[in-house]
């Protein structure tokens, strides 16, 4: 197969879209990247390119939770491109990435991750987690305001 795919840093433009279907859940965002350039010894912004991302399943609903208009994201997946016809008669094209993994780029700022809990989960595995958590004082001086470092069972 030949198929591209890329990896960029960029903004989110928009808040996220997401829509849950009786099979399955997408969600979209649209991302800005606009590179930086020398002209003239002086740097400017370069134009925009806008991609359309779309994640599935777990991704999508992780995205929705996690990401904001305005975040500084990082996304990797296969990239695509729709052109048609204009009104006027000429072509445009969409860019489009349909994502494997998409992040906050922690060169802008800081995160906190949190770690969904699975459906189905051992009463052993509950207590190993419990361990690894439980007086582990590094871990809740990390977590956000009014997030508990318990790991339920």
């Amino acid at each position: 197969m030949n198929e591209t795919f890329v990896t960029f840093h960029g903004w989110a433009g928009t808040n996220v879209r997401h829509r849950e279907t009786k099979e399955v859940n997408v969600a979209t965002v649209r991302v800005g990247v606009t590179p930086r350039v020398k002209k003239g010894g002086e740097w400017v912004d370069a134009e925009t390119t806008w991609y359309t991302v779309t994640a599935w399943r777990t991704l999508a609903d992780n995205l929705r939770d996690s990401v904001r208009k305005g975040d500084p994201v990082i996304v990797h997946g296969r990239l695509r491109s729709e052109t048609w016809k204009t009104e006027e008669g000429g072509t445009a094209t969409d860019l489009h990435v349909e994502a494997s993994l998409v992040g906050h780029d922690l060169t802008r700022g800081i995160t906190h991750f949190i770690k969904k809990q699975r459906p189905e989960q051992s009463s052993d595995a509950a207590e190993s987690a419990d361990d690894l958590v439980e007086g582990d004082e590094s871990v809740a001086d990390v977590l956000p305001e009014g997030i508990s470092a318990t790991v339920a069972a």
